[in-house]
C-alpha cells in the first residue's frame, strides 16, 4: 500500500445557532507515503476540519460520517473514526503528530519549552528523563535553534514567533511520526523565517521518510514545497494535481480565482480581482484613478513627516540592583521622509524595528535620541508640540483583539468621535458612523452588531472605518493583511486604494510581504536590524534591488514557479 491515509466519503456537520452547517461534504482523497500533500483554500473552506478529523480532534457535538483509514508501519489498516479514544491516544503525537497554527496558544505558557518537548518523548517512549533531556537538546539544535541549552530553559513568551514554531516542530517530530499535519505553520511569519521553517520540515520529511499534510491559504508556499495539491472550497475538493498542473493550467474557476487574487501577478494601478467577480466573469480591468502628480518623488510634494537620526534603545541586561546596564538598539539612527498623499511601505523580518518605529511615530514609545517632525513640529518637544494624537491613527494586524468584544461596532467606530469631541450629539455621531460603514463596504444595519458576528475581513473594515472616523493626517497599517487569505486580502487592499484615491490620505504600510507592499506603496523602505538598508520607488526597488538583503527577501518570497512581481 502506497498511502499512509485514505479518506473516503468524509462529511462533517455541526450545529450552530439552531441550524446545521455542512462544513465538509463527502470528500475522498489519499495521502501517499513519503509525500507532501497540501490542502489550499480560503478560510472556512474546511481545510483544518478535514485535518482535525484524522486525529479525532473535532468538537464533541460534531457529526462525522465516512472513513479515515490509517496504514501503519506494519501495513495494518485501521479506520481512525471507528476506534475508541483509548486506541487513538497512543497514535496522537507518536505515529501522527500535528503542528498547530498558533504556537503561542498551542504551547503551555507555564512550562519551559524544553520540558514540553521532553513530555512528548516520556509519554510515547520508554526512556529516562536524562535521555529525554539529551535528546531534546540535540533536537533543538537540529531545528536550528541557536544556544539550545538556553532555549531549553526558556518559557514560550521569551521566544520569537519563529523560535516558538521551531519548538512545535521539535515536539512534532521527536517520536519520528509517519504523518505530520502542519496547519498553517508559517502564518504571520516573515518570508525568510517562513522559508526556513518550510525547508526544515522538508529536511525532516526526507530524513524520517515521513508524509506531511500541509494546510495553507498561501498558494506560493504550496507550489514551492508540495508534491500534490488539493483545492478546497465550501467543504468540497474542487481540483487536485501537481503544482505545475494547477498553477500553469488550472481547470476550475475557483483555482483560477485563487491565483488571480495575488498582488504579485497584478499591476499596481489596477484593482485586484476578487472571487465573486472572477467566478461570475465580471473582472473589472479599469484603472484606479490615482493622482500621479502626488505619487512622483521630488520637491513638488509637501513634506508631512520627517524622521531624523532616530534611535530607540531597550534595556537588555540589568545589574544586581535591578538597573539597566546594557542596551539593545531596536532602531539605529534612521532617516526618511513621508510626503502628503504618499504611501510609504516598510518591509523587513520580525524584529527589524518596523513596529517599534510605528509606536514611536504614534508617541506610544519614546526615542532614545533623534526627532520626528510632523508638519514641521517635533512631536516629542513638550514645549512646542502641537500635534494632536487624533491626526495619527493605526490599523492593527489582528482586528478581533483590537476591538472591544463587549460593545457594538457602531459604538466602537463612534468612540474616537466622542473622545476627541469632534461630534457632540449622539444622533449626528450615529449618522457619521453610518456614512463610514458605507464607505468601507459594510451595511448600516451592522451598527448594533458585535465583533464576534463578523468575519476577519469585515472586522478589518470596521477597524479602518474607526481609524478614518476622525480624518487623520497619517494612517499606519501595521501588518493589516498578513493573516488574511488571498481573497479577503485583495478586498482590503482594494478598499485601501479606493479610500486613498477618494480621500487623499497619507499612510505608512508595514508588512513582511514584499508583493503586498509593492502593490500598495509608492515608495519602499527595507529595514534590517534597526537600520534602513535600502530605499526607493516601489517599482525600482522590486525590479532592480541594490542591497543583498533586499535580494534575499525577494528570493525568499513564496511562489518561485510563477513569480511575476510587477
Amino acid at each position: 500500500m502506497n498511502s499512509i491515509i485514505e479518506i473516503q466519503n468524509l462529511s462533517i456537520k455541526f450545529e450552530k445557532e439552531n441550524s446545521t452547517i455542512d462544513a465538509v461534504k463527502n470528500i475522498s482523497f489519499s495521502i501517499p507515503k513519503n509525500n507532501i500533500t497540501a490542502i489550499v483554500g480560503e478560510s472556512g473552506s474546511g481545510k483544518t476540519l478535514t485535518a482535525f478529523s484524522i486525529l479525532k480532534l473535532l468538537p464533541p457535538k460534531t457529526t462525522i460520517e465516512g472513513e479515515v483509514f490509517y496504514h501503519d508501519e506494519l501495513n495494518n489498516k485501521r479506520d481512525l473514526l471507528a476506534i475508541a479514544e483509548k486506541e487513538i491516544t497512543p497514535i496522537r503525537g507518536k505515529e501522527i503528530s500535528m503542528i498547530f497554527q498558533e504556537p503561542m496558544t498551542a504551547l503551555n505558557p507555564l512550562i519551559k519549552c524544553g520540558i514540553q518537548v521532553m513530555e512528548v518523548m516520556l509519554t510515547h517512549q520508554i526512556i529516562s528523563k536524562k535521555e529525554a533531556k539529551e535528546k531534546t537538546i540535540l533536537l533543538l539544535k537540529q531545528v536550528e535553534l541557536k544556544d539550545a541549552e538556553s532555549i531549553f530553559k526558556k518559557y514560550p513568551h521569551e521566544l520569537s514567533g519563529g523560535q516558538r514554531q521551531r519548538i512545535m516542530i521539535a515536539m512534532a517530530v521527536c517520536c519520528n511520526p509517519s504523518l505530520l499535519i502542519a496547519d498553517e505553520p508559517t502564518t504571520a511569519l516573515d518570508v525568510r523565517t517562513q522559508q526556513s521553517i518550510m525547508k526544515l520540515l522538508k529536511k525532516f520529511q526526507h530524513q524520517n521518510n515521513m508524509s506531511i499534510l500541509l494546510i495553507t491559504h498561501d498558494l506560493g508556499l504550496a507550489a514551492d514545497f508540495a508534491d500534490d495539491i488539493m483545492v478546497m472550497r465550501k467543504g468540497e475538493i474542487v481540483e487536485t494535481g501537481s503544482p505545475k498542473k494547477l498553477f500553469y493550467s488550472p481547470e476550475h474557476a475557483y483555482t483560477k480565482a485563487l491565483l488571480a487574487c495575488r498582488p504579485s501577478v497584478n499591476k499596481k494601478d489596477f484593482p485586484l480581482p476578487v472571487f465573486e467577480d472572477f467566478l461570475n466573469n465580471k473582472i473589472n480591468n479599469s484603472k484606479i484613478h490615482f493622482n500621479k502628480d502626488l505619487r512622483i518623488s521630488g520637491t513638488q510634494k509637501k513634506e508631512l513627516l520627517s524622521v531624523v537620526d532616530l534611535t530607540v534603545e531597550f534595556p537588555s541586561k540589568k545589574n544586581i540592583w535591578g538597573n539597566p546596564c546594557a542596551f539593545q538598539k531596536a532602531i539605529d539612527c534612521i532617516n526618511f521622509k513621508v510626503y502628503e498623499n504618499e504611501t510609504v511601505g516598510i518591509v523587513g523580518e520580525s524584529g527589524c524595528g518596523k513596529t517599534t518605529l510605528a509606536r514611536v511615530i504614534l508617541q506610544l514609545t519614546n526615542p532614545s535620541s533623534g526627532s520626528i517632525l510632523f508638519h514641521g513640529n517635533n512631536i516629542f518637544d513638550k514645549h512646542k508640540n502641537n500635534v494632536s494624537k487624533k491626526e495619527l491613527q493605526i490599523v492593527f494586524q489582528d482586528p478581533f483583539s483590537s476591538l472591544n468584544p463587549t460593545i457594538s461596532i457602531g459604538e466602537a467606530i463612534a468612540e474616537p468621535l466622542k473622545t476627541f469631541k469632534i461630534i457632540s450629539q449622539h444622533k449626528q455621531r450615529k449618522e457619521r458612523v453610518m456614512e463610514l460603514l458605507k464607505m468601507v463596504g459594510l451595511q448600516t444595519d451592522h451598527y448594533n452588531k458585535f465583533p464576534h458576528q463578523f468575519s476577519g475581513g469585515q472586522r478589518q473594515r470596521i477597524c479602518i472605518a474607526r481609524a478614518l472616523a476622525i480624518e487623520p493626517s497619517l494612517m499606519i497599517f501595521d501588518e493589516s493583511v498578513s493573516a488574511l487569505d488571498v481573497n479577503i486580502q485583495a478586498q482590503i487592499l482594494n478598499l485601501i486604494n479606493e479610500l486613498k484615491a477618494a480621500h487623499c490620505f497619507t499612510s505608512i504600510f508595514i508588512s513582511h510581504d514584499l508583493s503586498v507592499v509593492h502593490y500598495i506603496s509608492d515608495k519602499i523602505l527595507v529595514m534590517k536590524n534597526g537600520k534602513i538598508v535600502e530605499e526607493g520607488l516601489s517599482n525600482d526597488l522590486m525590479l532592480n534591488p541594490q542591497h543583498h538583503y533586499t535580494k534575499e527577501l525577494i528570493s525568499a518570497t513564496p511562489g518561485k514557479m510563477f513569480r511575476n512581481e510587477v
